[in-house]
């Protein structure tokens, strides 16, 4: 079964060692997961919306902490508390965020630059080739001069995606980098994603639920569902020829199978307090 395998040869960058979280206690999130992460590899993590995506790279980044469990990146257990660290880390690290998170009163150039001048002491003249230099490896050198009100929403992706790989980071993350493109802008944007990762020898991590292009793009896949439990994971192959029944809903979009459309609700009967009868 795909749901027992674990990704083969290479480093592991990032250990997600059996971590449960939760926003509050009336609500797990993440239960009891164990992932590891290869390096120089891309890796889908997929699921429907509020399965635990997002949090699971909020938990990498350090924003939260484990309610149990550990997650190390490159061997170091990532402490949310600690400032110093976090800093360290995050220098290591891009992220793609899932509205892009522009700053609408700089330019093109500016967002861009942004971070090096925040976390670097290059000069002016290094910054400005060393963001041309990403803004073309998105296609968008030429747009450096406008304003982010002028772009459309498949470039701003890619300009945020410019940025976030503006420090050369070991690890890019990606929240939901096909929300809202078209199906030419989406297409970019998987390409983008491969082409940088195979150039750069970065890792990966790519959160959708966008099948056909993380499965197009992706080394390795990851399946969440709702109540932070891992259905499948294994190669694209692996996922899309699996006869789990609740694996081969969520590949191939089917509207019936084990994930059900209504939220887990008391009956009718005891929400508008009818009697048995049907009377109340």
């Amino acid at each position: 079964m795909p749901s027992e395998n674990k990704p083969a040869g290479g480093d592991t960058l990032i250990e997600i060692d059996h971590v449960t979280f939760g926003y509050d206690a009336s609500r797990t999130i993440l239960n009891d997961i164990s992932l590891r992460f290869q390096r120089g590899k891309v890796t889908s993590i997929l699921g429907s919306s509020g399965c635990g995506k997002t949090t699971l790279l909020r938990l990498i980044g350090g924003v939260h902490a484990a309610n149990s469990g550990t997650v190390r990146f490159d061997g170091e257990v990532v402490d949310s508390r600690n400032r110093d660290q976090l800093y360290r880390l995050r220098r290591r690290m891009g992220v793609l965020f899932q509205f892009g998170a522009l700053f609408t009163d700089l330019s093109v150039f500016d967002n861009v630059a942004f971070p090096l001048r925040e976390q670097t002491d290059l000069t002016e003249a290094m910054i400005r080739d060393i963001v041309l230099m990403k803004l073309n490896a998105v296609g968008l050198r030429g747009a450096a001069h406008l304003r982010i009100s002028e772009v459309s929403g498949g470039m701003a992706r890619r300009i945020a995606l410019a940025r976030a790989i503006a420090l050369d980071p070991e690890l890019i993350m990606y929240d939901e980098p096909f929300a809202g493109l078209d199906l030419i802008s989406m297409g970019v944007a998987a390409r983008l994603i491969r082409t940088l990762n195979d150039v750069t020898g970065s890792t990966s991590l790519v959160i959708s639920h966008d099948v056909p292009e993380c499965m197009a793009i992706s080394d390795y896949v990851v399946l969440l569902a709702n109540g932070g439990r891992i259905v499948a994971q294994g190669t694209p192959a692996e996922l899309m020829g699996s006869s789990d029944a609740e694996v081969r809903q969520f590949v191939r979009g089917e509207p019936d199978g084990p994930v059900k459309f209504h939220y887990p609700a008391p009956t009718i009967a005891e929400d508008f307090g009818l009697a048995a009868g049907g009377e109340r």
